[in-house]
């Protein structure tokens, strides 16, 4: 089972960039999915963006032109570069690891927070 921890969180203003990185105890090259989720008190988890061990990604339209999520196996991480916030991305963001046999095999990290504020 991958323990997942994620960092990079923090005040940021509009308009600027955080990266979010999520480390995986488990080799994410024999993970399917990695993604990041978001979530907001008083309103459902959204997937923001999704990545697989074969090359594939996706970003919720939400974000899409603003947030890219990428793979580094060497180091077991895998990354949510975020540009141009807004203040609605503030949100608690979650790290999400899958192995492809649907909902029993979900894995998460603990998040991390992100704020955009003026």
């Amino acid at each position: 089972q991958p323990r997942l921890v994620e960092s990079g969180g923090g005040l940021a203003r509009p308009g600027e960039s955080l990266r979010l990185s999520c480390v995986s105890s488990m080799d994410i090259y024999n993970i399917y999915w990695m993604r990041w989720y978001r979530q907001t008190p008083g309103k459902e988890r959204e997937l923001i963006a999704s990545s697989t061990n074969a090359g594939s990604t996706n970003v919720a339209e939400s974000v899409k032109g603003r947030f890219e999520i990428y793979r580094d196996n060497a180091v077991n991480t895998v990354y949510l570069q975020m540009n141009n916030l807004e203040v609605g991305d503030t949100a608690n963001y979650l790290c999400n690891a899958n192995f492809g046999l649907g909902a029993i095999s979900d894995y998460w990290g603990q998040g991390t927070q992100v704020t955009v504020s003026p």
